[in-house]
């Protein structure tokens, strides 16, 4: 498993036998959920498995690739039968949308590019679900996440999983102490997603060779716009094109169509420069475009700071750390100054281009190993 343990401890760090040690696990349907509970209902644990409906069974049935509705319940509860514990399903469809999509769609339209996988994770999977885990009495909740949870002289610590190209820890900084105490990724330490297929092999379940699932679990084929456009009628109002020197190039049929760092499809051809998004208006619903330099950023401002450091976040009036802007990108080099204990300045030591309000920025120790929480960009 992912913690080094006192031989009186069991895998996941409990002082009595696994079959007395109940375990939530958050079940997707998904291939990683499901060995995380296979495998610890096979080593003994009192595992009950517990799926979130979050959407219309109906709609999400015709999207590949989705999870938490239709075909994943089934699959989830087909597994809780073949490998004998109790499964439950719970409606969250409410919660969801008020928790996240409607916050996902508000934040687009205000020009943001929002990441909806982390507000699940913070307000629904590791609130309401966790605070489920604990009416069960459970000991601790465990996930398919692929990060991993280390016992630290100052209590739990998040680390970055093994494999860092199934890393989750951009995801997951939002994730708080206290939530960290209770919860278990028994994935983390594996050094590649074969490994898990295997273990899902090795136990007969029925999702060995699903595939993973892609984009946004409510955004079928990654098209943002036509999601936004059913949520929020008339989102789609026209606007400018506008250079950053403030000449007009041309129109648009709505600033959700455009995010920052984007080149192609502006519909402004004839120029001899290429030009990219580098800021977007909803105010005035304007997309400013300019030359490739201007996307260059060294000072980022970061607010709802969850910090997973040791010391106190304000103690210091800098923290020298690495950090992620991207999930896509590794950490780079950067001196973090608070400003208060949820606020701060990020200045990175080379500039990023693309960087865009809603998006997280991570941090990391200097080795990229450890993760010491994160919080979200925004305008300044």
């Amino acid at each position: 498993m992912t913690l080094e343990l006192d031989s009186r401890l069991n895998s996941l760090g409990f002082a009595k036998p696994p079959a007395e040690t109940r375990v939530v696990v958050a079940m997707s349907g998904g291939v990683d959920s499901s060995v995380v509970a296979a495998l610890l209902a096979d080593e003994g644990y009192d595992v009950v498995g517990v799926t979130l409906q979050l959407y219309d069974h109906g709609a999400a049935l015709a999207k590949k690739g989705a999870c938490c509705a239709g075909a994943d319940i089934h699959d989830a509860r087909r597994v809780a039968e073949e490998r004998g514990f109790p499964h439950y399903v719970l409606d969250y469809e409410n919660v969801f949308r008020d928790a996240v999509i409607d916050e996902f769609a508000d934040s687009y339209l205000a020009g943001a590019t929002p990441i909806p996988c982390v507000r699940c994770n913070e307000r629904v999977k590791f609130k309401d679900l966790l605070a489920t885990a604990r009416d069960l009495d459970a000991d601790c909740m465990a996930t398919g996440h692929y990060i991993q949870r280390h016992a630290g002289p100052q209590g739990a610590e998040l680390h970055r999983a093994v494999d860092a190209a199934r890393d989750q820890s951009y995801f997951l900084f939002s994730t708080t102490r206290e939530q960290l105490e209770f919860l278990r990724f028994p994935l983390g330490h594996l050094h590649s997603k074969a490994e898990t297929r295997a273990l899902a092999h090795r136990y007969g379940l029925i999702v060995a060779d699903k595939p993973d699932s892609q984009d946004i679990c409510f955004v079928p084929n990654g098209d943002y716009a036509s999601v936004i456009k059913k949520l929020r009628p008339g989102a789609a109002d026209p606007g400018e094109i506008v250079h950053a020197d403030g000449r007009v190039l041309g129109t648009h049929e709505g600033i959700i169509h455009y995010t920052v760092g984007q080149r192609r499809g502006l519909g402004i051809g004839g120029l001899s420069d290429p030009l990219y998004v580098v800021r977007l208006d909803a105010e005035k619903r304007q997309v400013i475009v300019g030359p490739r330099e201007l996307l260059a950023t060294r000072a980022v401002p970061v607010r709802e700071i969850n910090w997973l450091g040791d010391a106190p976040f304000a103690s210091r009036a800098e923290w020298p750390l690495s950090v992620k802007l991207r999930s896509t990108r590794p950490p780079t080099e950067a001196v973090l100054r608070p400003v208060s204990e949820t606020e701060a300045t990020v200045e990175l030591l080379s500039p990023e281009e693309g960087v865009s309000p809603g998006q997280a920025c991570v941090f990391y120790d200097p080795d990229g190993s450890r993760v010491y929480g994160g919080g979200w960009i925004w305008r300044g």
